[in-house]
């Protein structure tokens, strides 16, 4: 199996977006002056985690960090409400804006690139974007259910270029208003209107399902959003939430479609760089999960493979980011191989979570 490095084809489509960007250079400059530079520093961090990797210490690109879990939408089939990382009522023990701060640099030092900003709702959690703001060589794409873009937002956005907005969206008005409420396909619309007029990058995240997987790889869905404006579509497989939800996961025959009609989009729509979870780990020869690719944290701190295998050995709080990638939960994943089996679902640890159960005991 030919292995692929996400890493690189993320910087690759960052510099198609560049390209892009200098052609309309005077209608956008702070777009082309901050993505010229980030070039330059994703190839510093990449450096620093070969070097690290040179040391047997593998460092992955990417983070993701649930800032909160808090939300203001009830979407249905949410995975985080369904294992209650995501609760209306306030959850103690929340890192502070200031012990992510905290994170983001001990990541930069590292090489990570990319951080993942994710929920509940982040835009909740404004202390901590702002903090997130400050570290110009770090990308965050934040994921948001996209109802709390007021004025105030719009200009920490434009003023913050490696602050990047990814829009969650289901496909065309019924399916998005049918899983996220009345009204969100023309909220969605209104703010994609706003951040094209402003030039600033954004993307959108769809969750795939057998109701709407040809929709949202269709013609019409992909140049809607081209005309929008979105730069970045990343695809993520429906993770059942329990056994009357199994029946919207994809099965693999969808799958091998999905893989195939990912490859022609690609090539059809230069203007987006897509991504697909976890279509491209099995490019990448198994889960990126518990350090591979990428890992995550918590609102809590608690350091876990991934949002779907919510389970932790080591805190952020008490460790450091380079501690807490070598944790033994994480090691054991990586070494016994369980990232490598094969699976039905959208998540080889969702699937085998009694496995990663067992390694905390």
């Amino acid at each position: 199996m030919r292995e692929i490095d996400l890493g690189e084809y993320l910087y690759g489509g960052i510099e198609r977006i560049i390209k892009g960007a200098m052609k309309a250079t005077l209608k956008n400059p702070k777009e082309s002056v901050f993505l010229s530079k980030y070039v330059l520093s994703a190839k510093k961090a990449a450096k620093i985690r070969k070097e690290y990797d040179e040391k047997e210490v593998h460092i992955p690109a990417f983070l993701i960090a649930s800032i909160t879990t808090k939300c203001n939408l009830h979407c249905a089939g949410c995975y985080a409400r369904a294992n209650q990382s995501c609760t209306d009522t306030k959850c103690q023990g929340q890192m502070s804006g200031e012990e992510w701060n905290r994170v983001f640099s001990q990541a930069k030092e590292l090489g990570i690139s990319f951080i993942l900003l994710a929920g509940g709702e982040p835009f909740i959690r404004r202390d901590v974007i702002e903090e997130a703001a400050k570290h110009k060589d770090i990308i965050f794409p934040i994921f948001t259910n996209g109802t709390m873009f007021e004025k105030d937002y719009m200009q920490l956005f434009d003023e913050n270029r490696n602050l990047v907005p990814i829009l969650s969206i289901e496909g065309q008005k019924e399916n998005t208003d049918l899983r996220r409420g009345d009204g969100m396909y023309e909220i969605l619309q209104e703010n994609m209107t706003k951040l094209k007029a402003k030039g600033i990058l954004y993307g959108v995240s769809v969750t795939v399902t057998k109701s709407n997987r040809e929709e949202v790889m269709s013609e019409a869905f992909t140049t809607m959003l081209v005309e929008q404006g979105a730069k970045v579509v990343i695809y993520v497989e429906y993770v059942p939430v329990d056994e009357k939800t199994k029946g919207l996961a994809i099965d693999e025959e969808e799958r091998i479609l999905m893989e195939r009609r990912l490859a022609d989009l690609r090539v059809e729509q230069e203007n987006l760089v897509f991504v697909s979870f976890p279509g491209d780990e099995k490019t990448s020869g198994g889960c990126l999960a518990a350090g591979r690719g990428f890992f995550h944290i918590n609102a809590m701190g608690g350091a876990e493979p991934c949002p779907f295998s919510p389970y932790s050995d080591m805190n952020v709080k008490e460790s450091t980011l380079l501690e807490v990638l070598q944790s033994p939960l994480f090691r054991k994943l990586r070494s016994d191989n369980i990232l490598m089996n094969e699976h039905i679902g959208g998540c080889v640890l969702f699937e085998q979570k009694a496995i990663v159960e067992k390694l905390l005991d």
